[in-house]
């Protein structure tokens, strides 16, 4: 039986978010919200465009500020905009329950650059439903793992690298109240 109810002090992510209704996910709030929370990000140029609960997107835009000595997109700027991605993926997969969860870390990541990523660049990220399904079931504080991927497009919708990101996931439930009386 969960212990969670409508009534406590919001935790981990929700706290975050502030208004943030779980009953009536608002997609473009939790954009909004996230967008500025990776100062990194901010930084780096990138902007998350979409958040919703099956992906996220984020956008490299086409400046040189986020090019390498050979005029293609950096590979860091491209993993930044990737890890920014995942994690916004999993923030709108997990709306609902963001109450529930503590701390969502990357553990490791895989990169595949396949393409010179020339221009504006989006990175288009997902989490593992089935891993999702079992972080969004807990009941009790857990630790678990998940696993994300990212591929990044140009303009031209062309792949130009993927990545897999390997997550550490923490769920936080508040101790049962104590019903006795005073």
């Amino acid at each position: 039986m969960s212990t969670h109810t409508d009534d406590r002090a919001r935790t981990g992510f929700a706290a975050v978010y502030g208004t943030h209704d779980p009953t009536a996910v608002d997609y473009e709030h939790l954009r909004a919200v996230s967008d500025g929370m990776v100062p990194f990000g901010t930084t780096a140029g990138t902007t998350i465009t979409e958040i919703g609960p099956d992906r996220a997107v984020v956008e490299i835009p086409a400046t040189p500020d986020v090019t390498n000595h050979m005029g293609t997109v950096h590979a860091g700027a491209l993993f930044t905009a990737a890890d920014i991605a995942g994690a916004a993926a999993f923030v709108g997969a997990a709306a609902a329950r963001l109450d529930t969860i503590a701390r969502l870390v990357l553990r490791g990541a895989d990169a595949s650059y396949r393409k010179p990523a020339l221009g504006r660049i989006r990175a288009v990220a997902t989490v593992d439903e089935r891993e999702l399904r079992t972080i969004l079931a807990a009941d009790h504080d857990e630790r678990f793992e998940l696993s994300g991927k990212a591929l990044l497009l140009d303009d031209a919708d062309v792949v130009v690298a993927k990545f897999t990101f390997d997550y550490v996931v923490d769920t936080v439930f508040p101790a049962p109240a104590n019903d006795k009386d005073s």
